[in-house]
């Protein structure tokens, strides 16, 4: 197959740094970008024009593919250098791909559609704004509407929230655990260079570091795992580098304008407590020497007198 062929692929935006806030999305671009291939990102955040109603879907100049293991599949066919991996490397690929969408997904499904705060603060205004009307009225219910089958699924004879919360996010830390072991002190997890699965792992942890969520406790179990972080970041860095470098540029940007604004603010009151201070200085000295009887008064009959004497 000819690696001249014009390929589009439509994907939810990016934010945060991420090239694509959506997990299917970002491991699509991930793997991509490892083998060097040319693809034309379309971030149109509208699923009603798509096949079946999903992203993301690779366009070619026969078909259209919106699953991403025939994605994936497809761009193995082309002739790039792709990653190959043996038997034993395809093994763990398909059992570390099931321990993420079995233990994983449903945790960051809970983060992002029904947990309260995260929803209401973050997940629903984002999307509301990506979309475009009327499509953002009815996006963000369907995708809550399929949490919640999912975790009623999960845990069918529960209706207490709280312990369900604590179940899923029980097992989201174990794979996260599990996942810092795995890689060790490895750059990547099955080798000297990236692989599918690292498109895979990079596609879960990703979105879980980088979106600044209101409430945050799996993301902050993912932050001990300090090896995850900088697998995160060795990624981002070279691979979306472009993504990268914008987003800090801008939260520089924002943390330098918040400093100027909080030293604007708190000079007027620094100033006024100077001010003070050295007038309650002035009252202190001469308060002293008055108990002392070093400060003396003059009257009018050029004699002086001794105000404590």
């Amino acid at each position: 197959m000819s690696t001249s062929e014009k390929l589009q692929l439509d994907v939810w935006k990016g934010d945060w740094g991420l090239a694509s806030i959506d997990t299917d999305c970002l491991q699509v671009l991930a793997y991509a970008r490892f083998n060097g291939i040319p693809l034309k990102v379309n971030a149109t955040n509208n699923p009603f024009k798509t096949p079946n109603g999903q992203l993301p879907v690779l366009r070619t100049k026969f078909t259209s593919l919106d699953k991403v293991n025939d994605i994936i599949q497809y761009l193995n066919k082309l002739n790039y250098n792709t990653s190959k991996s043996d038997s034993t490397e395809h093994g763990e690929i398909i059992a570390y791909s099931i321990l993420l969408k079995d233990k994983l997904y449903p945790a960051m499904q809970f983060i992002w559609w029904l947990d309260q705060k995260n929803l209401n603060e973050l997940i629903r205004p984002w999307y509301c704004q990506a979309v475009p009307f009327p499509f953002n009225y009815y996006y963000p219910s369907k995708f809550e509407n399929q949490a919640k089958t999912m975790i009623e699924t999960l845990c069918p004879t529960e209706d207490n929230m709280a312990v369900i919360e604590n179940k899923v996010y029980s097992e989201a830390q174990k794979c996260l655990t599990s996942l810092s072991i795995k890689l060790g002190d490895s750059k990547y997890f099955l080798g000297s260079s990236p692989t599918l699965l690292d498109a895979i792992v990079y596609s879960y942890l990703a979105p879980l570091l980088k979106t600044p969520l209101p409430n945050p406790p799996l993301q902050n179990h993912l932050m001990a795992c300090t090896n995850l972080v900088k697998f995160v970041t060795r990624i981002s860095q070279k691979y979306f580098r472009d993504e990268y470098q914008q987003y800090e540029r801008i939260k520089a940007e924002e943390n330098a304008k918040k400093n100027r604004k909080d030293s604007q603010t708190e000079f007027p009151n620094k100033r006024r407590n100077q001010i003070l201070a050295g007038l309650f200085a002035v009252v202190a000295m001469v308060g002293y020497a008055l108990l002392t009887g070093k400060l003396e008064v003059p009257i009018k009959d050029n004699k002086t007198i001794n105000l404590f004497k």
